[in-house]
């Protein structure tokens, strides 16, 4: 397996969801048609963002350090590179985002990773944390070493 799936509003599919949603249905009492596209799409989209919420919860584990999102965004003029800290050093706080669809996962290699659409192009992440031993020092030279070479077109 390459990747495990953590939570993804990527490829939502009404077909999948349209069991559950029937059973939402009766259970709740609500008369309502099984069969509306409109309402099915809206149970589909609530109900999966609840499912985020539930991740969040799942994921709230707080870390000795802050964590680095390295990050290959794609704009609309090209591809840069670029870095933003979760000074929280909370996993749950990664699962964050402004774009419009999103999948975490976590790669074969146990690294937490996110790839994000947007209008513009995707997004994808890769989160760290630093080492228990890490100084504020060291951290601070390794956000300005990522500034620099980031503007000399190194990252």
């Amino acid at each position: 397996m390459d990747k495990h799936i953590i939570w993804s509003d990527m490829n939502l599919n009404p077909d999948d969801w349209r069991d559950s949603y029937k059973d939402f249905l009766e259970i709740n009492e609500i008369d309502g048609n099984p069969n509306d596209e409109h309402g099915l799409y809206e149970y589909m989209v609530e109900t999966n963002g609840e499912y985020l919420s539930d991740e969040r919860e799942n994921l709230n584990v707080q870390l000795a350090q802050p964590i680095i999102v390295i990050g290959d965004i794609g704009r609309w003029n090209g591809r840069v590179m670029g870095y933003k800290m979760i000074d929280s050093g909370n996993i749950k706080d990664c699962l964050y985002s402004d774009t419009d669809m999103t999948e975490w996962y976590v790669d074969r290699y146990g690294d937490l990773r996110a790839d994000a659409v947007h209008h513009d192009g995707t997004n994808h992440y890769l989160y760290r944390v630093f080492k228990d031993t890490a100084s504020p020092e060291q951290i601070e030279r390794l956000q300005e070493k990522s500034i620099t070479a980031k503007r000399q077109g190194q990252i």
